[in-house]
């Protein structure tokens, strides 16, 4: 487990401050962030490497926040692998390992095993990752930080180690807390999705809330929702079948039915995945949100599209199949009608 508490961490003129959450035991959490949020500097100081100005890090439940980091058995891999340049590999991953058989096994599972004779001036930048991972995993840390891990990794790669390392984690019931800037790996890893910016902590919660209803509009734009739109909320009447919190909010001459928490709400956002798009009005949509527009722009990316909508002034997004851009016939110029759930509408 890990637990932090009101942490403040100085880092030169750079401060994180007040940042709360738990890990539990045996769970994957990542940390998101733009670069400078902070993310780093808060491994930093749950593996003791940097010393905490304010608050309280817990591990296993006992308070480690002045134990030194040689005693709070915890694996650190930085993005940039840090390996020891004199040892091999194979001297590299058996480095502080109790049983160095083990260790081994380890990083032939990571594949590393054809590397174990090399030197580390030899290696690539997605090799020297692979090495310090099993470097990392070798001493049997319950608790795992990872910087960037797989960066420097190929594609093809990447997914393979990204896979055995989901896998061990399982097997060892490691704690990890992972930094990324990949929202890929955000959503197929995380259990829990922590979101700093400026030094401070946004948001922390599982990833499918965080991206689906992010605390604020800087949030949403960061995590890559399509539409933001800036305005105003009124309470609606919700009808039998509608969530409470629901709301009409309107931005200039858009007009939408959403759902958020009750107070003051300036954003509307909805990620480009739940607009459905069609050329005409379907008369079985349940959807409370249903637009007309004319197609401003269609930006395939392989198998995905991104169809861009005016509606009224205000421009919408939805992210949609090739093949249903063909299928309807998306053309700039052409009309077209977007239907979104009211679900989907996250007032903020």
């Amino acid at each position: 487990m890990i637990e932090v508490a009101a942490l403040e961490t100085r880092a030169g003129a750079f401060a994180l401050r007040d940042v709360s959450f738990s890990l539990p035991r045996g769970a994957w959490g990542i940390v998101l962030g733009s670069a400078g949020a902070g993310k780093t500097t808060l491994l930093e100081t749950i593996a003791g490497v940097r010393p905490a100005a304010a608050g309280r890090v817990r591990l296993r439940g006992a308070d480690v926040t002045d134990v030194p980091p040689e005693r709070r058995g915890v694996g650190i891999v930085y993005q940039h692998a840090l390996l020891f340049p004199h040892l091999t590999v194979e001297e590299n991953v058996r480095y502080g390992a109790h049983d160095p058989e083990h260790a081994i096994a380890l990083a032939r599972r990571l594949g590393a095993g054809q590397l174990l004779g090399r030197g580390v001036r030899e290696l690539s930048g997605g090799e020297r990752q692979i090495v310090a991972l099993a470097r990392a995993l070798a001493p049997r840390p319950d608790i795992l930080l990872l910087d960037e891990p797989f960066a420097a990794v190929d594609p093809r790669g990447r997914t393979r180690l990204r896979r055995e390392l989901r896998a061990l984690q399982r097997e060892l019931s490691l704690t990890v807390l992972h930094v990324t800037h990949d929202f890929g790996e955000a959503g197929t890893l995380g259990d829990l999705a922590i979101l700093l910016d400026g030094g401070r902590m946004v948001q922390a919660a599982p990833p499918e809330t965080l991206f689906r209803r992010p605390a604020s509009a800087a949030a949403a734009e960061f995590l890559g929702a399509e539409n933001v739109y800036a305005g105003s909320a009124t309470p609606l009447e919700a009808g039998a079948d509608d969530e409470a919190g629901t709301m009409r909010f309107r931005a200039g001459s858009l007009e939408l039915v959403g759902v958020g928490e009750t107070g003051a709400v300036a954003h509307a956002v909805i990620r480009g995945e739940d607009v459905v798009l069609a050329r005409e009005h379907g008369g079985t949509s349940s959807a409370r949100n249903v637009l007309e527009g004319v197609v401003a722009e269609v930006v395939r990316h392989g198998a995905l599209a991104r169809v861009t909508l005016e509606v009224g002034e205000l421009p919408l997004v939805a992210t949609v199949t090739a093949g249903s851009v063909s299928e309807l016939g998306l053309l700039p110029g052409s009309r077209a009608v977007a239907t979104i759930k009211a679900t989907a509408v996250h007032l903020c």
